[in-house]
């Protein structure tokens, strides 16, 4: 088993579900496709391993608590600029939730408490902030990243108080001036023409600053650019360290990328071990960062090559639902999961689950289905929620081709027994 000291940051949309539910598919899509763009080349510019993106949703790793917690100002400030110039139908508003600690890592994906404990801090943070817990607050640069508590909360499954803070709004002051009549610990009030966080973040990679407008794809290419320079200027420092893994029989070489800025995350250093991308996972990676479906169906061709030479079963069937979703095919996916979960393969039980809030209400409903089928009793919590408060595109009752996920997880439910 591999385990790692990380940070891990959660991201998503405020009234996601809700604007879906008023959106026709094409706009819904749209909308995904702009925060696609705008939130990805942040994470790689400051170092995040992008682990999952779930509708509008991401989970990204960090090893440093403090570019996680700079990426997500960076983030808050890009969307400012954003929403300036987007109509209200096209705002996006995001909240931001990072925690440090210790996880579990399996098949490119991280498991355990403190993504747990993420999680339900993101539950709590508000829209346009950056929230973090009192682990990151103690591990991070503070002369970097100002903070301010929140307070102590109980979260859901989570034993204890979880004291939590967020990144104040800028202007940044230790002192308060007497004129302006602030509680202690409060904030300055701040112009609606300031970003949020003062670009404190975004400043640091060139052509990202506010005098580039709201031409979002424009600062991805700057953040880009930057981060790959800085990734260079990495090279020559981690040059010996390289050459002493690459001796180290123990660890094959045949995908091992080191993360430079917008590079893809294969090495991480410490612990005693070396995590690293496969080579049909960076396969899988690339057809989902392709532009066009051309390019998306030609680079699928090569990926399955690698994915058929695994010899693990529960392990191709995961590989091949996970390109099935690179696809945009995730009902396609949902039988190759179905493979891995029979396969006694987890990560494709996990991903089973994490279908049930899928936007699209037949991605759900398939979800719900093969988890009944299987009996996976681990789902019994998702399939309640799901049975109870259903999703988005719900058609109940409707002929031929209605849609109704809340009546797929009951019977799912019922499948499971009591």
């Amino acid at each position: 088993m591999k385990t790692a000291n990380l940070a891990i940051a959660f991201t998503d949309i405020q009234g996601f579900t809700e604007r879906t539910s008023r959106q026709t598919l094409e706009e819904n899509q749209r909308l995904l496709k702009v925060h696609h763009d705008l939130l990805t080349p942040i994470f790689k510019a400051f170092g995040g391993r992008i682990i999952k993106s779930i509708g509008d949703a991401f989970l990204v790793t960090f090893e440093s608590p403090t570019q996680a917690v700079l990426s997500g100002m960076a983030i808050q400030d890009r969307l400012w600029q954003y929403n300036r110039s987007a109509q209200e139908a096209e705002r996006l508003d995001v909240r931001v939730a990072i925690n440090v600690g210790e996880v579990r890592v399996e098949s490119n994906d991280v498991f355990g408490e403190p993504v747990n404990i993420a999680s339900r801090v993101e539950s709590i943070a508000e829209a346009g902030e950056v929230y973090f817990t009192e682990a990151v607050y103690l591990a991070m640069n503070k002369a970097e990243v100002p903070s301010h508590e929140v307070g102590a909360f109980e979260l859901k499954g989570i034993p204890g108080k979880i004291r939590v803070f967020r990144v104040p709004r800028a202007p940044y002051r230790v002192e308060v001036p007497s004129v302006v009549h602030v509680s202690p610990g409060a904030e300055s009030p701040v112009s609606n023409e300031q970003p949020p966080f003062g670009n404190l973040a975004l400043s640091r990679f060139s052509g990202s600053s506010l005098a580039q407008g709201p031409d979002f794809a424009a600062t991805a290419a700057a953040l880009g650019s930057r981060a790959a320079s800085v990734g260079g200027q990495l090279v020559e420092r981690t040059r010996t360290i390289i050459q002493s893994v690459k001796a180290a029989p123990r660890f094959p070489l045949a995908s091992r990328k080191l993360m430079v800025g917008g590079g893809v995350l294969a090495l991480v250093l410490g612990m005693g071990f070396v995590l690293r991308d496969s080579a049909a996972e960076n396969a899988i990676d690339d057809v989902a960062d392709a532009s066009s479906k051309e390019e998306k169906l030609k680079l699928a061709v090569e990926a399955r090559k690698l994915i058929d030479a695994e010899k693990a079963p529960g392990e191709k069937a995961w590989l091949h639902g996970q390109l099935a979703e690179a696809l945009e095919a995730p009902n396609q996916a949902v039988g190759h999961y179905r493979s891995g979960v029979k396969a006694g393969h987890g990560d494709s039980k996990d991903r089973l689950i994490e279908l049930l809030e899928h936007p699209d209400c037949r991605v759900r409903v398939t979800a719900a289905e093969e988890l009944g089928d299987l009996k996976v009793a681990s789902a019994r919590g998702e399939l309640e929620d799901l049975a109870e408060d259903g999703g988005p595109g719900e058609e109940p009752g409707a002929l031929f081709f209605g849609c109704d996920s809340r009546k797929a997880a009951k019977k799912a439910l019922d499948r499971l027994g009591h």
